[in-house]
């Protein structure tokens, strides 16, 4: 998990990091909190083995000593449930975490895409300038060519009108 939020955006990292962080001493003082009662529980219990063998009454020492095992297994339990319930929150930041990373990933190659849309955009742009370029010029050459058969058919009439004028005049 460390390393997944270190390779992250800086903004999203600094917030998974401290996360990370206040989850990893909460489970560090679970732990030694565990260890604590655990060994305070043991030692506890040792000593009052040592003194309570000199005591004539076995029953009270009895009762005493089940009941400081049912407060210490007591203690014990909510311990563990406080660590299981550390390792679900972890899990599901974890989790959070992956999938926060799977979107990031998704929008990363949204923008790619994009900007390689944006690119081929480009060259279509240039493609359809020099389209209008090429359709410009054809444009022009279809009016002069038409000017040009206009004034040729213009001037062939009027050669055939001289000619006609000038054989039937004669």
């Amino acid at each position: 998990m460390d390393l997944e939020a270190r390779s992250l955006q800086p903004n999203v990292k600094v917030v998974l990091l401290a996360k990370l962080r206040e989850y990893k001493s909460d489970l560090n003082n679970l732990k030694s909190e565990h260890k604590r009662l655990a060994s305070a529980n043991s030692n506890q219990a040792a000593r009052d083995d040592l003194l309570e063998s000199g005591m004539a009454d076995a029953m009270s020492v009895s009762a005493n000593q089940r009941g400081r095992l049912m407060m210490s297994t007591k203690r014990l339990n909510e311990s563990n449930d406080r660590i299981k319930e550390s390792r679900r929150t972890m899990l599901e930041t974890e989790e959070l975490g992956v999938s926060i990373l799977q979107d990031l990933h998704q929008q990363r190659q949204s923008l790619l895409h994009a900007n390689d849309t944006k690119e081929q955009l480009h060259g279509v742009d240039d493609n359809i300038s020099k389209s209008k370029k090429i359709l410009t010029n054809m444009s022009r050459r279809m009016s002069r060519n038409k000017w040009i058969i206009s004034s040729i058919i213009v001037v062939l009439v009027v050669a055939i009108a001289l000619i006609l004028y000038f054989k039937l005049s004669k």
